[in-house]
């Protein structure tokens, strides 16, 4: 095994998937190939060790967490080895990511059915342990109803392939298949069985459990708790492969597997109905079942008001009246077809409104709501963290409704709250709930609820787990559903596969207790002293961290339209994922970590965090991890001594304002090359970074005679243009003024033509952003103080403050509030009166902007601007321009200080290859390229050297306008 990591950093990372349970391994493999988890196991076995198999660790009930070996097959274990268009079949490795496998099969008009809402990270060899389903396995089934084989190696070292037929599957390795046919005993008549003997000891199993098989099992689909022993009934063929899947890597560790693919339809359409609650929309799936459906997905306000609270009131689309909404999908070949089973579904639907959505973004949006649910509802309406310990029960779909009361019922006698989800169309439903874990007796109360609602689901028939398994959070609660025979039976088949325990213990068999190994159980210490106020989490960093739940929207296998993660795109490595930092900040606030935040650990997991802010937009959690990371380097470096590069690029603003003094003779100085070796040697820069040259004449002493100096301090003694024209305020930051002045020119003649009368203050305000993202916290608040104070009497008089730089506007819009303290007013009032350049100009009354059609734009949004903003604004204004627009997601890469800081190089050319640098290369020559933030354009000019605009120079006319540059 050449990829082992024992390390303290390594097993915080790994300490939790996305449950409530925390289990450190001793140990984490990550193997290459079959013969290396064949090494692994077998030193397992022999040295008694449990070793536990997983994905991208998404499992919410606590299945990919283990005490000893953990295997983490995401990692080199993710290839589709290949594909059968004509069989429609594929051979997977188990760390493929599901996206992965969808992308390959849509060129064939083909896709995996189940699609949990963690398609974007989530492995096949996952969804294959936990039998995962996803909205559309009302239509394409479950992850077992689409495995045809597996190439597996049991707990007692045997290797096996099973399923179907052999095909494409190492041969000699035990059993190699079955027949069609029968033999006497009603067994398949195939060569492995009297070849295997842990297959001859599984059929003995079954022999003797045939009657509470056939009784207590597969009643419904999903039924997933428990071992799915009815595929090896006789009648069913003995399905070994089929067995295997929701055994939660309990029997074996999946080494390949053959699955089926569906034709996708040809057209889809979404139908939203609307209820006056979400029971009364359950009472109506029965009656659309017979449609056909793809999808029946449930949702209601609560989880509608929870997006509207995170996101604001644009996030939500149209939906028909109601509190309650059944998203149903239906598939066919033509538009007529579709519009004539709408029509049929919404008539026999019962709803009291409906809507069909034939807006593909529209769609989106609406199941953006759903997909998101259990991120989002990770906080309850209240905001006090919500919690997955009793998440995706199940019952029959025909008692669906009535059991929705009964456990409203249940969770307000408890005193709790949870925002309820779920795919209404197989009975399941999602919740997350608001178990009081932060007092002492936390799991006391978690446990009371938990068995009180088990029984409740027993009493409807249905099932503890509807889809992602029992793991350590359900696997006590099997009693309640199952009878002793049956427990019996899982035993009896665990030890055929699992002779010696070594596989994920605690699971389903000899389960561990459900409040056992709780993450946040007792509640962990708050962190004293700190920084920032963290005024949405009681100003406690330790609430902060553990607002990570695992969902791992951060291990996103490619960058979407949002910005998270830019460095675990690059690295593919945990450690430099959002969730594995969070991980790990909750090992050191928890007191696992010697030397707490100041740990080692801590500072590893934390450097290649390109401070992007695109967690705090992108998790659904609201994780905010370059607050976090500013926050670590105050408390690490505080009265100590820094790295060299905080003193340079940290304190960029101090070293700018001095070369402004002669900034051509500093140019020339950095230009001489022993001169720009020594400054980069000194100053942290890596060797391979250009310097930038100083503006020759800053904004400041070129100010248009349209752009009015003003005081600072109180709004007063402003020069005022004559007239009723619009006042405006333009705040120039420093990299604005010194560096790319051309800009804040552009923007002046921008608003003039606009009719506003633009005015500057005379003194050179900074937010102190190069010093939060260093961690130089105590200077940061001191120079917030003054640029606040200063800004705060225009803000007063009602002048909007418009901001040209994004980083530096974001600033203004969170970290000053929460730096200088959430009750701070006139840090507030700032927040609330800071402006994009397009933001000010779309909310003029009467503007019309300049007619730029024809022209192509490849925009890349500022990490900030999408994370804090939003860029939605700036879309908007370029298409009501007529510009043609193609915005590229994810991050330039450089992010501030990052990219240029020694030891970051690498990873920064790796984050702009993701998704900038190819867009770049496939535009076309007289693509425009915008960039509002000094970092994306500096990045874009030192590795493609193409050169970018901001979005005042686009707007003042066009890029080859002498006039643009003043």
């Amino acid at each position: 095994m050449r990829d082992v990591d024992a390390s303290s950093r390594s097993r915080a990372e790994y300490s939790s998937d996305a449950s409530l349970y925390r289990v450190p391994p001793a140990a984490v493999v990550f193997p290459r190939d079959a013969e290396e988890i064949a090494a692994a196991l077998a030193l397992c076995r022999a040295e008694g060790v449990p070793l536990t198999a997983r994905g991208a660790g998404t499992s919410i009930a606590g299945n990919a967490v283990g005490p000893g070996v953990l295997l983490d097959l995401s990692r080199h274990m993710g290839r589709l080895k290949s594909l059968d268009r004509e069989a429609r079949t594929a051979i997977v490795e188990p760390g493929i990511v599901l996206d992965t496998l969808q992308r390959r099969a849509a060129p064939y008009g083909l896709r995996f059915g189940p699609d949990p809402s963690t398609h974007s990270r989530c492995t096949i060899g996952g969804m294959i342990g936990n039998n995962a389903c996803g909205s559309r396995a009302l239509a394409y089934g479950r992850t077992a109803d689409n495995v045809l084989a597996l190439d597996v190696l049991t707990g007692g070292g045997e290797r096996l392939s099973v399923g179907r037929d052999a095909s494409g599957f190492p041969a000699g390795h035990g059993a190699e298949g079955f027949s069609a046919g029968h033999g006497v005993s009603g067994f398949p008549a195939g060569r492995g069985v009297d070849g295997s003997p842990t297959l001859v000891a599984l059929q003995r199993v079954v022999r003797d459990n045939l009657a509470v098989i056939r009784t207590e099992l597969g009643r419904f689909r999903r039924q997933i708790s428990g071992y799915s022993l009815e595929h090896l009934l006789p009648e069913r063929g003995f399905d070994v492969a089929k067995a295997m899947v929701g055994t939660e890597g309990t029997w074996g560790v999946v080494l390949e597997a053959e699955v089926l693919l569906v034709e996708a339809p040809a057209r889809t359409v979404l139908v939203v109905l609307g209820y006056r609650d979400m029971a009364t929309a359950a009472d109506a799936v029965p009656a659309l079942l017979p449609h056909r459906p793809v999808a029946i997905e449930g949702i209601d306000a609560r989880i509608v008001d929870v997006v509207r609270t995170r996101r604001g009131a644009g996030s939500v689309p149209p939906l028909p009246a109601g509190a309650g909404w059944l998203m149903v999908e239906l598939g066919g070949e033509s538009e007529a077809e579709l519009r004539a089973a709408a029509v049929a579904l919404v008539a026999d639907s019962g709803a009291d409104d409906s809507l069909v959505v034939t807006n593909p973004a529209h769609a989106a949006a609406v199941w953006r709501i759903r997909e998101d649910g259990a991120g989002l509802s990770a906080r309850s309406a209240a905001g006090a963290p919500a919690h997955a310990g009793w998440e995706d029960a199940a019952v029959p779909p025909e008692r669906l409704g009535a059991y929705l009361r009964e456990f409203d019922a249940l969770m307000t006698g408890h005193g709790l709250t949870g925002v309820p989800y779920g795919h209404f169309g197989d009975g399941c439903l999602h919740v997350r709930i608001d178990f009081p874990l932060d007092r002492p007796d936390g799991a006391k109360a978690f446990r009371g609820f938990v068995f009180d609602a088990a029984r409740l689901v027993a009493s409807y028939g249905g099932s503890m787990s509807g889809e992602h398994g029992d793991g350590r959070a359900r696997g006590e609660l099997l009693p309640l559903m199952y009878s002793p025979a049956a427990l019996s039976a899982f035993a009896a088949a665990k030890a055929v596969f699992d002779p010696d325990g070594v596989l994920n213990p605690g699971v389903i068999v000899r389960p561990a207790a459900i409040d056992a190994d709780l993450r946040l159980q007792p509640p962990p210490p708050p962190v004293r002293g700190t920084a920032f106020s963290y005024p949405e989490d009681g100003g406690d960093l330790t609430a902060a961290v553990h607002r990570c739940t695992g969902v791992a929207r951060c291990r996103s296998d490619v960058a979407d339209s949002g910005v998270m993660c830019p460095s675990y795109l690059a690295t593919r490595d945990e450690k430099d994922s959002t969730r594995g930092r969070a991980r790990v900040l909750q090992e050191a606030v928890n007191g696992a970590l010697p030397g707490g935040l100041r740990a080692p650990e801590v500072r590893e997991v934390l450097d290649l965090c390109l401070s992007c802010k695109g967690c705090r937009s992108d998790c659904p959690t609201g994780v905010d991890m370059a607050t976090y990371k500013a926050e670590v380097l105050h408390q690490t470096y505080r009265r100590r001594p820094r790295p060299a590069s905080h003193y340079t690029l940290g304190r960029l603003p101090r070293w700018a304002r001095l070369a402004g003094l002669a900034p051509r003779a500093v140019n020339a100085m950095l230009r001489a090359p022993f001169v720009a070796a020594l400054a980069k040697r000194l100053g942290g820069i890596d060797h391979r970074r250009s310097l930038p040259s100083f503006a020759e004449r800053p904004f400041r002493r070129r100010r248009p005679e349209r752009a009015t100096a003003t005081g600072t301090g109180t709004g007063t003694g402003t020069t005022t243009v004559a007239g009723t024209a619009p006042r405006v305020l333009l705040w120039v930051d420093t990299f604005t003024d010194c560096f790319s002045p051309e800009v804040a020119l552009a923007a002046v003649r921008v608003l003039n033509r606009a009719g506003v009368e633009v005015a500057v203050p005379r003194a050179s305000l900074c937010c102190g952003l190069t010093w939060i993202s260093t961690g130089q916290l105590d200077t940061a608040r001191r120079r917030l103080r003054r640029t606040v104070d200063a800004l705060a009497g225009y803000a007063e008089e009602g002048t909007p403050i418009v901001a040209l730089e994004p980083s530096c506007t974001a600033v203004l819009r969170s970290d000053a509030v929460e730096l200088l303290g959430g009750d701070d007013r006139a840090a507030k009032l700032v927040a609330a009166s800071v402006r994009t350049l397009a933001e000010f100009l779309t909310g003029l009354p009467g503007w019309t902007p300049p007619d730029l059609g024809g022209v192509e734009v490849l925009a890349q949004p500022h990490c900030h601007h999408h994370a804090v903003m939003g860029w939605d604004t700036d879309r908007e204004l370029l298409a009501r321009a007529g510009a043609s627009v193609t915005s590229v997601g994810g991050c330039c890469g450089l992010a501030g200080n990052f990219g240029v800081e020694r030891g970051h190089y690498e990873v920064s050319v790796a984050v702009a290859e993701t998704q900038l640098l190819p867009a770049v290369r496939r535009a076309g020559k007289d693509t425009i390229l915008l960039a509002d933030g000094f970092s994306c354009r500096t990045q874009l000019d030192q590795l493609a050297g193409a050169r970018a605009h901001h979005l005042a120079e686009l707007l003042a006319g066009r890029p080859d306008d002498p006039d643009v540059t003043g």
